[in-house]
């Protein structure tokens, strides 16, 4: 038993290092543009959250290992994305990619009110209170769906709706902000159909 909670934990790491190599691949190196109300980033991690984080050097300097260590920590384990990441790895690389973009709090909601549209009126399972929170009660209610429609049917329909929310989230942003619409044509491109649904097959980390 101790041997097969080693694998399953060496597992999940290693899927979480993937999933955080891709985003920094998609992020870039070092940003600093006069509409990004984020400001100087590197490699994808903002000034802010970096020096949350205990960096104090230049963010033109800033490490990789250091960003890692801040996505692994900040969008991966503290808001919970990686029991997404042990149920399927695709909808976890979808989750932490989000989370990367507008922060975690965001595709948390999107995932609960996505999981309360799938339940068929409460039919399937509870309503979730949506606290933009992932827990233990998130991860009952998406293993419920995984139950009724399968597995690999269950991450295509959560991912589906959370791409539609983040859609629907640009333009909101855009229209309140026409400056933003500088990163529009970047954000749908890459940051839109950048997990292929049909990755949902591949499952999660046993």
């Amino acid at each position: 038993m101790a041997e097969l909670k080693k694998r399953a934990t060496l597992g999940i790491a290693a899927a979480i290092g993937a999933i955080v190599l891709a985003v920094v691949s998609i992020e870039g190196d070092f940003v600093d543009h006069r509409d990004d109300p984020g400001g100087k980033t590197r490699h994808g991690i903002t000034e802010e959250v970096a020096r949350e984080h205990g960096y104090t050097g230049d963010m033109r300097s800033l490490p990789i290992e250091t960003a890692i260590e801040i996505y692994g920590t900040k969008y991966v384990t503290r808001p919970g994305f990686d029991a997404i990441v042990q149920r399927n790895v695709a909808l976890g690389e979808e989750v932490v990619d989000q989370g990367v973009n507008f922060g975690p709090h965001r595709p948390s909601c999107w995932m609960q009110t996505a999981l309360n549209s799938l339940n068929r009126g409460g039919r399937d399972y509870r309503d979730l209170a949506v606290d933009c929170r992932v827990g233990p009660a998130t991860m009952d209610a998406y293993d419920s769906l995984a139950r009724k429609r399968g597995a690999t049917k269950a991450c295509e329909l959560v991912l589906k709706l959370m791409e539609a929310q983040q859609g629907a989230e640009y333009l909101r942003l855009t229209h309140v902000n026409s400056r933003l619409e500088t990163f529009m044509p970047g954000w749908i491109d890459h940051r839109l159909g950048n997990v292929p649904i049909d990755r949902c097959r591949e499952g999660g980390v046993q």
